[in-house]
């Protein structure tokens, strides 16, 4: 039924049911009847064709009853999770009718489907949905324009408060989630914009804005788009919460944010349930959303919410999860001033892999998402490493140290386990002409003669090499390494012949 209150769709009519049933015994709701979840896990109601005018977030109302304790379920949209273990709390009896409402991102269409899932907890029983424009509440909490100067100021004494006390803040944020504020301070879209260009220059210390609760980018699109608050705000910030995997590229971000910092500052994954820490291999969904931030979303900084939670990456206990496993593959080993570089990023449908550098070293976090095991093959690029170091985290390992795994020629192939994620790491080696003829001097320190020959055709190699001379670089390593190995097993051990083979050909392609 559609009207001016936007429109409503009743539970029992025009549905899927799977482990629910439609129910007419207790009294208070609407339309024919009402769906009772018949299974505390995986029972769902979908409906289907909602009719959507116009792409944007809308205000989807839940009516519903529930006797006593709180129900968890999860929200999906056209077949993606939206939200994980929204909380439905008891109305007193089921009798007793009260409404919900979650804001959640739709596309324009008359084919969208909206579905719920309990998610351990059963469920409430759901009478109806109604769905409209996502509008900014009316009774909200707003902070007054002409007290804005005021805030900035209050900002300014919070900063030289903590200041004081031993703590150097890196930024200060202007609000959290300021389109999510039930209970706190809510912005729309144009007084975030008009704070940011008329107050936040004020603000002794970088800027976060605007924290959407879930990267809603009408929030964060004016500021890009006016170049006064633009250039007041040094770091977007925002939160995740039901944003879509394809929602995380920002191209006016790219467009227009060159110098700012691009963070996500809170979120959980892919629920809240307070014993789901450990499950596998829905932890496993951590790596693959952390994943989809770096490598979709650029995002150079990944906040989880609470860390000590039984859903989070420490339990109550004190102990890792395997959510906090799987977030470790890229905090323990990518650290603070890593660069993520390009890699084949989805080289099989199940598997996903990032590639990061710093301390001369490269970063390659691999996630297998399949049920079976592959073998994969990794090149470094610009770089060497005689060997890699792995780490992985399966259902039954959590960060286990593997074997050194040997490369050859700055290449390697390994297995990623199935329904995994493994961290390698690669300790870079300059190669220039200069170390390598250092390696030589060391390798061969016992034959005076063969080590003057192979370091005379490195010298010889690198003068054509700044004469660039090509062709003669080539046939001088061409020399170099006939000569390494006519003395493999002689001079040279086949291992030390090996190595400076793999050493000149990368040496080589440095230099092309």
């Amino acid at each position: 039924m559609s009207s001016g209150n936007g429109t409503t769709y009743q539970a029992e009519t025009g549905t899927t049911l799977t482990g629910a049933a439609v129910q007419s015994t207790n009294p208070g709701y609407t339309g024919t009847g009402y769906i009772d979840f018949q299974a505390s896990s995986d029972a769902a109601i979908q409906w289907n064709n909602v009719i959507i005018g116009s792409t944007g977030t809308k205000n989807v109302k839940i009516r519903y009853a529930l006797q006593t304790g709180t129900s968890y379920l999860d929200v999906y949209v056209n077949g993606t999770k939206v939200i994980s273990h929204a909380a439905f709390e008891a109305t007193g009896s089921l009798e007793t009718w009260a409404e919900k409402s979650f804001q959640i991102p739709m596309t324009s269409g008359n084919n969208n489907t909206l579905k719920l899932v309990t998610t351990g907890t059963e469920g409430p029983n759901i009478d109806q949905i109604q769905l409209t424009a996502y509008v900014v509440d009316p009774t909200a909490k707003r902070l007054k324009h002409d007290r804005y100067d005021d805030y900035a100021q209050y900002l300014n004494e919070f900063d030289s408060f903590m200041k004081s006390n031993g703590v150097e803040l890196y930024a200060i944020s202007i609000q959290n989630e300021p389109d999510y504020a039930h209970d706190w301070t809510w912005w729309s879209p144009e007084e975030m914009l008009r704070f940011m260009k008329e107050n936040a220059g004020s603000i002794n210390n970088r800027v976060i804005a605007p924290e959407s609760f879930s990267y809603v980018k009408k929030m964060s699109d004016p500021i890009l788009n006016d170049p006064e608050a633009l250039a007041n705000m040094d770091i977007l910030g925002a939160h995740t919460y039901g944003t879509n995997d394809k929602d995380f590229p920002y191209p006016l971000f790219e467009e227009k944010g060159a110098g700012k910092e691009l963070w996500m500052t809170e979120v959980y994954y892919p629920n809240s349930d307070m014993t789901s820490g450990d499950r596998w291999p829905e932890a496993l969904g951590v790596a693959e959303h952390m994943y989809n931030a770096m490598v979709e979303g650029n995002f150079q900084t990944y906040v989880w919410w609470y860390i000590r939670r039984g859903y989070g990456p420490m339990k109550e206990d004190g102990t890792i999860s395997k959510r906090g496993y799987s977030m470790a593959h890229y905090s323990k080993f990518v650290r603070p001033g890593y660069v993520r570089v390009e890699a084949t990023k989805n080289p099989d449908p199940e598997v996903y892999v990032s590639a990061y550098k710093g301390d001369k070293k490269v970063v390659i976090v691999a996630i297998n998402k399949g049920t079976s095991a592959v073998s994969k093959d990794f090149v470094l690029q610009d770089g060497y490493a005689p060997s890699v170091s792995s780490w992985v985290t399966d259902s039954s390992r959590s960060l286990a140290a593997g074997a050194p795994i040997d490369a050859s020629n700055g290449a390697f192939t390994a297995e990623l386990p199935a329904q995994s994620v493994t961290t390698f790491v690669a300790e870079l080696e300059t190669v220039d002409f200069g170390s390598l003829a250092g390696i030589v001097e060391k390798f061969v320190s016992s034959d005076p003669g063969i080590q003057h020959a192979l370091v005379s055709k490195l010298n010889q190699a690198k003068d054509s090499a700044s004469q660039r001379n090509t062709n003669a670089m080539q046939g001088q390593l061409d020399a170099f390494i006939n000569q390494v190995n006519a003395q493999s097993g002689k001079a040279l051990t086949e291992q030390q012949a090996r190595v400076l083979t793999e050493l000149a050909n990368l040496l080589r392609s440095l230099q092309i």
